[in-house]
C-alpha cells in the first residue's frame, strides 16, 4: 500500500495542506469535521476552520474524509477494539474461577478433547489438558456492536486530549517542507520516516536539497533517488557509497544486517564507481573504513566489476584493502593498539583525527591516563570540540553527568540498542575523578551553548521541560503523544484518574498471541506482583485485565484498567509478550497506547478522545516495555518513556518469567538522569535578549507573551499554541529533534 502524503503530512505535522483557493462556502461542512473529529480528541484550529470555510463545500467533504482517516490511525481508532469480557473493567472473574467454569461447560456439552481428564479415584475426574484448549477460551463470545449496547456513552470531560490540527500551505509547499525537515534532522529517524523519507526524496526529486544531510542513513535513501534520477550523489566517505548500494538493492542502509546485492546497470556502475574513486582521491586515509566491512565489500565488488574501471584507480583500492590485498589499518585499530600499550596520550592524539569518535571515546581516554595527562586529553578535546556533531555532544553530556552517580561497582549498566533491543549489565569500569568530570561538563555545556542559535524571546510550556531530548528516534515509532525514552510527564490531570492502557494486533497468515500483562512492584523493587492472563486481578483490586484473547485474523485488543487512587504499588510496567507467532515488526498491525479517564466518565473500553499515547510496535524482541508509570512522593503519577524490546523466548513469553529482568531494566532507566529539555532552555535563555525563557501553560499566556516580544518568537511545547506569530519558529515533540544543534 503507498503512502497518503496528505495522511503523512496530518500524522508528522498536525497540519492539513489546503488546496488553492476557489471560492465557495464549505463553512457547514467545515462544522461537521469540526464535530467528527471531536470524537476523536481532535479539532480545527481558527485559522484551519477559516480556510476550509472559503473553499467549495464538496472540496471540504473529499479532504474531510482524508483528515478523519488520518487523525484515528493516529489516535487507534480505524480498528474495533473488542475486550473478552463484555463488561470490562466490570464483572471480570477470578482466573481460576473463569477456568473452572470453561470446564464444566466443556463437560456438560460433551467437547472434551481425548486425554482431558484423568481419574483420581473414587469415581472422580479431573482436568488434565491445555487449559487454552478449553473451548470457549481465547475468542469473545460477543460481537462488537454487542459490547458497545452493553456500555454507557462517554460523558466528556474538561480533562480529555485535544489535539489541534492547523492551517497548512499546498500539499506540494508541505511536502517540500516535510522532506527538508526529515531530510535535515540531526537525529536518525523511527524506520516509518525513513521509509517516507524515500518517497518524499521522489516527490522533490528536482528540488532543493537541504544544506546538509548528518544521518548516513537518511543520506544514503536520498543518494538512492539521486542515482535513479540521475543527479549528483552526496558522499564523503567508502561507507556511504556501500549504504547507497545497500539501499538502491532494497537492503539495510545502517548496515546492521546483510544485504544481498542487486545487480546494477552499466550507468549506475560507473556513477557508484565515480563517487567512490572521488572519495579516495581526496583522502587515502578513507580506506581505513573499508576492513569494518570488508565481506560486503567483496559482495558488492561482484557486482560493480571494479577490473573495468581502469579510469578509477583509487576506487580499485577499495576492493583490493576488502580482499587483503593492500593492508590498511583502521583508525580505530591503531587506537586500540595504543590504549593496550599503555598510552592513552597517545591514543587521544590519534584519535583526535576523528573528533566524534573521540569524544565517544572520551571516558576511556579519561579514566586510562594518570594525572598529568589528563590535561593534555582535555585540552585536546576542548580544541577538537568544534568539529565534533551536535548529537554526539549532547550524547556525552548526558553520559558523563550520570558518571560518579551510577559507577558504582555492581549497580546496572544500560546498553541500549538502536531497535530497541536492550540488555543490562553490572558497572565494571574504573570510577572517573570528580574533578575531571566537572571539568568535561563544563567544556560539553560551553560548546553546546555556542553552538544555539539566536532565539529572539524564548517561550517554553513546562509540560514540555522534562521531555528527554531526542538523541535517536530510532527506538520510537511515530504515534500521537509519543515522547523519546528518557522523558517524565505528569500522567493524571484534574480527577481523571483512571488509567487503561491496550495493545491491538492483526496477523498476516499463522495464529498470533499477544498478551498483556502489568508488573507491579514497591518503589524500591523489593515485592512485585503481576496481573495477566494468568491472574485477571490484583490483590488489592484496583488492577483488571479484560481477558486472553489468542488469535487475530480480523484484529485483537487486550486492556488493563488501573484505578490509579486504589494501587497499592508505587510502580506499574506495561508489557507486551508474544506468546505465539508473529513477531511486532511482522504483524500486519500491532500498536499500544494509553487511555485516561474520570471513574465517571463510563464509555466503552476504548474512547479515542481520552487516548493520551499510542504508538505502533514494531522491535525485533518478544517483549516489549513502552514505559512505565511512577508515584512520586507527592502522590502524583508519572510516566517514564522505555521503548525497550527484551529478546524473551521464542514462544510463550509470560510476564511471571520475565519480572525480574523488566525490574532491573526499569530500575535502571528510573534512575537515570536523562538529558531533556530543561537542561537545553536553560542553556538557550542566555542567548535571548531578555536573558529568561518565559513559561506559558495556556494558550493565552503563549500569545501574551509573544506579544510582548519586539523581534522573532521560539516556542516549544506539546503543541502549537493559538495566536502564536506566524513567523513563530515552533518546536513540538512531533519536529523536537531541530532544536539539537549541527
Amino acid at each position: 500500500m503507498g503512502i497518503d502524503l496528505t495522511e503523512a503530512v496530518i500524522a508528522r505535522r498536525h497540519r492539513v495542506p489546503l488546496p488553492e483557493a476557489e471560492p465557495g462556502d464549505g463553512a457547514a461542512v467545515a462544522r461537521q469535521l469540526d464535530a467528527a473529529l471531536m470524537s476523536a480528541g481532535f479539532k480545527l484550529s481558527r485559522e484551519l476552520f477559516t480556510g476550509l470555510s472559503c473553499l467549495p463545500a464538496g472540496q471540504v467533504m473529499d479532504l474531510g474524509v482524508t483528515v478523519l482517516r488520518a487523525v484515528r490511525v493516529m489516535a487507534g481508532d480505524h480498528v474495533e477494539h473488542n475486550p473478552y469480557f463484555i463488561d470490562f473493567p466490570a464483572n471480570v472473574p477470578e482466573t481460576l474461577e473463569f477456568w473452572a467454569e470453561l470446564a464444566e461447560r466443556a463437560l456438560a456439552g460433551g467437547a472434551v478433547p481425548d486425554g482431558a481428564l484423568v481419574d483420581i479415584g473414587d469415581g472422580e475426574m479431573a482436568w488434565a489438558g491445555n487449559l487454552l484448549s478449553l473451548p470457549g477460551y481465547g475468542t469473545a463470545a460477543h460481537a462488537y456492536e454487542d459490547m458497545l449496547a452493553a456500555h454507557e456513552a462517554l460523558a466528556t470531560s474538561a480533562g480529555d486530549r485535544i489535539t489541534v490540527l492547523h492551517a497548512g500551505g499546498t500539499l506540494q509547499s508541505e511536502v517540500a517542507s516535510l522532506f527538508l525537515d526529515l531530510a535535515g534532522s540531526t537525529v536518525p529517524l523511527p524506520r516509518e520516516d525513513v521509509a517516507l523519507l524515500g518517497v518524499l526524496a521522489a516527490e522533490c526529486a528536482d528540488g532543493p536539497r537541504p544544506e546538509a544531510i548528518p544521518v548516513r542513513e537518511n543520506r544514503a535513501v536520498i543518494n538512492q533517488v539521486a542515482l535513479a534520477h540521475g543527479n549528483p550523489l552526496l558522499v564523503d566517505t567508502v561507507t556511504d557509497v556501500l549504504r547507497l548500494a545497500a539501499a538502491a538493492s532494497g537492503g539495510d542502509a545502517t548496515l546492521e544486517t546483510a544485504t544481498r546485492f542487486r545487480s546494477f546497470s552499466r550507468r549506475e556502475r560507473r556513477v557508484i564507481m565515480a563517487a567512490l574513486d572521488g572519495v579516495v582521491s581526496a583522502s587515502a586515509a578513507k580506506l581505513g573504513d573499508v576492513p569494518r566491512y570488508a565481506e560486503r565489500w567483496k559482495r558488492i565488488g561482484e557486482r560493480l566489476h571494479p577490473h573495468e574501471y581502469p579510469a578509477f584507480p583509487a576506487a580499485r583500492r577499495v576492493f583490493a584493502v576488502a580482499r587483503g590485498e593492500e593492508k590498511i589499518p583502521s583508525l580505530a585499530a591503531e587506537a586500540e593498539r595504543r590504549f593496550r600499550s599503555g598510552v592513552p596520550a597517545e591514543a587521544a592524539r590519534l584519535l583526535a583525527r576523528s573528533p566524534g569518535l573521540m569524544f565517544r571515546s572520551l571516558d576511556r581516554l579519561l579514566r586510562s591516563c594518570d594525572g598529568s595527562q589528563a590535561d593534555d586529553i582535555l585540552a585536546l578535546a576542548a580544541r577538537t570540540a568544534p568539529e565534533v556533531s551536535g548529537r554526539v555532544l549532547l550524547s556525552a553530556r548526558e553520559h558523563f553527568q550520570n558518571r560518579g552517580k551510577l559507577d558504582r561497582a555492581g549497580r546496572p549498566r544500560i546498553f541500549p540498542g538502536r531497535s530497541g533491543r536492550t540488555w543490562v549489565a553490572p558497572e565494571s569500569r574504573a570510577g572517573l575523578d570528580p574533578a575531571i568530570r566537572d571539568e568535561v561538563l563544563a567544556l560539553l555545556d560551553e560548546t553546546v551553548a555556542s553552538r544555539l542559535p539566536e532565539t529572539g524571546r524564548l517561550i517554553v510550556d513546562p509540560a514540555l521541560m522534562g521531555v528527554a531530548l531526542p538523541l535517536t528516534g530510532k527506538p520510537a515509532a511515530p504515534g500521537i503523544g509519543v515522547l523519546p525514552r528518557g522523558s517524565v510527564t505528569e500522567v493524571v490531570p484534574a480527577e481523571q484518574d483512571v488509567l487503561t492502557f491496550f495493545t491491538y494486533w492483526r496477523q498476516v497468515s499463522r495464529r498470533t498471541d499477544y498478551d498483556l500483562s502489568a508488573q507491579m512492584t514497591t518503589r524500591d523493587f523489593t515485592r512485585n506482583t503481576a496481573v495477566s492472563w494468568l491472574n485477571y486481578n490484583s490483590g488489592d483490586g484496583a488492577v483488571t485485565y479484560s481477558g486472553d484473547i489468542t488469535s487475530a485474523p480480523e484484529g485483537a485488543t487486550e486492556f488493563i484498567s488501573a484505578d490509579l487512587r486504589r494501587v497499592t504499588m508505587d510502580v506499574l510496567i506495561p508489557q507486551v509478550h508474544i506468546y505465539a507467532g508473529e513477531g511486532f515488526d511482522k504483524a500486519a498491525e500491532a500498536f499500544f497506547g494509553y487511555m485516561l479517564r474520570e471513574r465517571d466518565q463510563k464509555g466503552a473500553p476504548f474512547e479515542a478522545a481520552t487516548v493520551r499515547m499510542k504508538s505502533d510496535l514494531r522491535g525485533s524482541g518478544r517483549v516489549a516495555l513502552p514505559l512505565a508509570f511512577t508515584r512520586g512522593e507527592d502522590g502524583g503519577w508519572r510516566a517514564k518513556w522505555l521503548h525497550f524490546y527484551l529478546r524473551g523466548y521464542p514462544s510463550m513469553n509470560i510476564a511471571e518469567e520475565h519480572k525480574a529482568t523488566a525490574g532491573l531494566l526499569v530500575r535502571s532507566v528510573l534512575e537515570r538522569e536523562y538529558l531533556q529539555v530543561r537542561y537545553l532552555t536553560s542553556l538557550w535563555s542566555r542567548r535571548t535578549p531578555d536573558g529568561k525563557a518565559h513559561l506559558a501553560s495556556t494558550d493565552s499566556e503563549a500569545a501574551e507573551a509573544a506579544a510582548g516580544a519586539s523581534g522573532p518568537v521560539t516556542y516549544l511545547g506539546l503543541g502549537r499554541p493559538e495566536g502564536l506569530p506566524g513567523d513563530a519558529t515552533v518546536f513540538t515533540p512531533e519536529n523536537l529533534g531541530g532544536v539539537i544543534p549541527d
